[in-house]
């Protein structure tokens, strides 16, 4: 494309709204502001916004949130998982998020320090980190100076086009979207309200974003399936004409592969969350709420269902199905299809129960095989046959 870095072929942004305050004396386009002042609160107004019930001294000041072993003075911390119930009594937290069957009887006594209890300590931290942290400075709206912008791309008034990114010809920003620096925006792409891509994400063209999609660095979205014809003593490249569709409220990690389909869409259904160094191939359709481990690989044509579970370094054949509901422990191999709900684990997969007897006998080989030879000697003994070494 040869289009120049343009400012004016959008309408203006306004000068004031409800996400970035008045723009007209912010940082330039496409540049966050300034961090947010530090937030101070008694643990009274915490447990209020997480959802808890205060054992203690409620009047105690929170300024943080940190992990059980990180928490210093003033933070506030959790307990979610029984193993790290030895750092109850190390950590230096100001206070701590328990369950409501914690026992609060003796460890309040041992432990000298103010809890909250809640019934999921985890998602109870997540709303203190979100209320002391809140949400990251947006940009202000606009296309920064260093933007190249196809003159029929278009770009919501609301929406922020980082630094030295690219829009092609007849691509589309939703509102509020969010285009970070380097991105790469192919012709007649689309990405949805409130949509932010980190650095360096590149979109290739026609492929879709829905609303409400986080995908971090380094992403390639939409490059060619891996497809070829044998002639002869050549590989041929079967043209790869699909699409990709990215479908609502996915989270994308970074340095995630995802092809386009050879005819027709790669799905990433809504809700759906993708870990780090994924790749999933052309035609694969992966359902709603499903949860992808770094390191896996899907190939080509495979159908994945709801709520489906892969777990770090999963590898999938192609043209196979994994049932909704279906969960898949890692470093699996998984070669025929799987029944919905059903728990498999190991290479080739198996179900998880066999997969664990399978395991453990391994464990004790060497010792069975020292058992089979001194009764296959005791055998030749008995028979009369000269021992075998």
């Amino acid at each position: 494309m040869t289009a120049e870095p343009r400012l004016n072929h959008v309408a203006e942004p306004p000068r004031a709204n409800s996400v970035t305050g008045p723009s007209m004396n912010g940082p330039e386009p496409g540049i966050p502001g300034p961090p947010k002042p530090s937030i101070r609160a008694t643990l009274d107004i915490v447990a209020g916004v997480v959802g808890g019930v205060v054992i203690g001294d409620g009047s105690v000041e929170i300024t943080g949130v940190a992990g059980i072993r990180e928490a210093g003075p003033g933070d506030l911390t959790f307990l979610a998982n029984s193993r790290y119930e030895p750092y109850l009594e190390q950590t230096l937290a100001a206070a701590i998020i328990v369950t409501d069957n914690h026992k609060v009887t003796d460890n309040y006594k041992d432990l000298r320090r103010p809890l909250i209890q809640n019934p999921n300590p985890y998602l109870a931290f997540l709303k203190a980190v979100r209320f002391f942290q809140g949400e990251e400075n947006r940009p202000t709206p606009g296309i920064h100076p260093s933007a190249v912008v196809a003159p029929d791309a278009f770009i919501d008034p609301t929406a922020s086009i980082g630094p030295n990114a690219v829009v092609e010809a007849g691509a589309s920003i939703g509102p509020l979207g969010w285009i970070g620096p380097g991105c790469y925006i192919g012709s007649g792409a689309s990405i949805g309200k409130e949509t932010r891509l980190h650095p360096n994400v590149t979109l290739y063209g026609e492929c879709e974003i829905g609303e409400r999609v986080l995908v971090h660095a380094g992403t390639v979205i939409g490059s060619d399936g891996f497809g070829f014809v044998r002639d002869g003593d050549a590989y041929r490249k079967f043209p790869q004409i699909g699409n990709v569709v990215i479908e609502d409220d996915v989270e994308i990690g970074a340095c995630v592969t995802i092809d386009r389909a050879t005819t027709g869409t790669t799905r990433i259904g809504k809700g759906s969350k993708i870990d780090n160094l994924v790749q999933i191939a052309h035609n694969v359709q992966i359902g709603r709420n499903c949860i992808i481990v770094a390191q896996v690989g899907i190939s080509g044509s495979t159908s994945i269902g709801d709520e489906v579970v892969l777990a770090g370094q999963v590898g999938i054949v192609g043209h196979i199905e994994i049932g909704a509901g279906a969960q898949i422990g890692a470093k699996s191999g998984v070669s025929k299809s799987v029944k919905p709900g059903e728990r498999i684990f190991g290479y080739p997969a198996l179900p998880v129960i066999q997969a664990k007897r399978i395991e453990a006998s391994l464990r004790h080989l060497p010792e069975l095989i020292q058992n089979m030879r001194r009764l296959k000697r005791r055998l030749e003994e008995l028979e009369g046959k000269k021992p075998s070494p």
